[in-house]
């Protein structure tokens, strides 16, 4: 059976719950939801879940480790259950496109993102699939962390309604169909209704 690992990528502890910051969190916890998967249990370094669907054996993992030491969760996860980078994606805000574009890209550079940039160290490789949910960049300069750091806005919620489940399609989409039909379907998605800020 082949093996899939998951893994969001956000800050532990409810009041991160619903930041910016933490979309990671809640793109996977919607792909466990589509899966059908157990609730979520504490584990090494993270939250995990696991479930057997369509062939393929599911690892979606909230790491515990916070933002900034997330590739501690990945690198000892990849080791435990003996997975390659082919059988891995991430998931992460990105504040460099617009809010609710999707962009899944099979490899590259941590593109400034804490998150991203320590699994990268941790694995020693960036030839691994990750999902960038945009959350837009509305902030002065210098203020970057507590944009990130903050609440989406009710409008925004509205639109993450719509993003989230496309985004956890997009996930499903990777793991049965490789990373290319993915990256094509999350790509090729926009909003019903055009972002206007609040």
């Amino acid at each position: 059976m082949k093996k899939r690992a998951v893994f969001g990528l956000g800050n532990p502890g409810p009041e991160y719950e619903s930041t910016r910051h933490n979309i990671g969190f809640r793109v996977v916890q919607q792909l466990a939801h589509l899966l059908g998967a157990p609730p979520f249990r504490p584990d090494r370094y993270a939250l995990h879940t696991e479930i057997s669907r369509y062939g393929i054996q599911w690892h979606l993992f909230l790491p515990t480790t916070y933002m900034n030491r997330s590739g501690d969760a990945v690198a000892y996860w990849l080791k435990a259950l003996d997975l390659g980078l082919s059988e891995l994606i991430v998931v992460l805000d990105e504040i460099q496109l617009p809010l609710g574009r999707l962009r899944l890209q099979p490899k590259g550079s941590s593109g400034g993102h804490n998150g991203l940039a320590h699994v990268i160290e941790r694995l020693q490789s960036n030839e691994f699939a990750r999902l960038r949910i945009g959350i837009d960049k509305n902030f002065p300069k210098g203020a970057q962390v507590s944009y990130v750091l903050s609440p989406f806005t009710e409008k925004e919620e509205s639109i993450l309604r719509e993003v989230i489940p496309v985004a956890a399609e997009a996930l499903l989409r990777w793991g049965r169909e490789g990373v290319a039909a993915a990256a094509n379907f999350a790509g090729s998605y926009r909003l019903s209704t055009p972002n206007t800020q609040p």
